[in-house]
């Protein structure tokens, strides 16, 4: 079990198709921004990570379900939470609600890999900082 992030983020023109509704690839991007946020909640950054323990964290593997569409201007939030970790590994649960109501659930699974894209164990201090206390 671990803690919830909420980001809120609000819908641009250019996050849009034609038709005023969010284009499918970039709801990828809110999640991106979203798990970016999250380190930054808990006191680190993805540059830290990589100076003091030569390490990135990267998209092994994601899946997603688009229930509902947001559109232009629209207020949405993404709320992330650790559903397990392993040596080299963390699977997240991220869904985007808007106005309370779920439309995209997505889980991936995210690698700790060094310099070079060679799995190296999650740094401590991610870990605990990303679990409940």
């Amino acid at each position: 079990m671990s803690k919830e992030f909420k980001f809120e983020i609000k819908v641009y023109y250019e996050d849009t198709d034609a038709g005023g509704i969010v284009y499918y690839s970039n709801y990828l991007n809110f999640l991106e921004r979203a798990r970016t946020e999250m380190i930054e909640m808990v006191g680190l950054s993805n540059k830290q990570l990589l100076e003091e323990n030569k390490t990135l964290i990267i998209v092994k593997s994601c899946n997603i379900e688009y229930i509902s569409s947001a559109k232009l201007e629209d207020k949405i939030t993404i709320y992330s939470s650790i559903e397990s970790f392993s040596k080299a590994s963390f699977v997240i649960v991220q869904n985007i609600k808007k106005d309370n109501a779920l439309i995209v659930k997505a889980k991936l699974k995210l690698v700790t890999v060094n310099q070079e894209g060679r799995p190296i164990k999650i740094p401590s201090v991610l870990e605990k900082k990303l679990s409940i206390n």
